[in-house]
């Protein structure tokens, strides 16, 4: 399995969630085997000025399983269930927190859904 999760610096395990993931200077994308972290690889983010679809495609060519993030549009949302990649919103803290969370199953979707608003 492989979990993505937008995060603010390279710092491995330690680097922290990004509030705004399509907008996040890096994604960490993190190999899961037997329920253990394998390996953690962050890149920079190519893709911060981007369009719809874009970052969702970009994870998918990472063969991610699951994008954990803390919040994210609704429409952004559909694009990653589309691709078959699951999303849980509402996480705090650093790639290792988060991942121990969810592989102790105590990480749940908070539904926590960024909404735009236009003048």
């Amino acid at each position: 399995m492989i979990i993505a999760i937008p995060v603010l610096s390279d710092d491995g395990i330690n680097s922290l969630i990004s509030e705004h993931f399509g907008h996040a200077p890096y994604f960490a994308f993190i190999l899961i085997e037997n329920g253990q972290i394998k390996s953690v690889e962050i890149e920079e983010n190519p893709h911060q000025e981007h369009g719809p679809g874009v970052i969702p495609n970009y994870v998918k060519s990472h063969e991610a399983d699951l994008i954990i993030v803390r919040g994210i549009g609704q429409r952004a949302v559909d694009f990653f269930e589309k691709l078959g990649i699951k999303v849980i919103r509402g996480a705090e803290g650093s790639i290792a927190s988060i991942v121990n969370q969810y592989l102790a199953g105590k990480l749940r979707d908070s539904n926590y859904t960024v909404t735009r608003k236009f003048h």
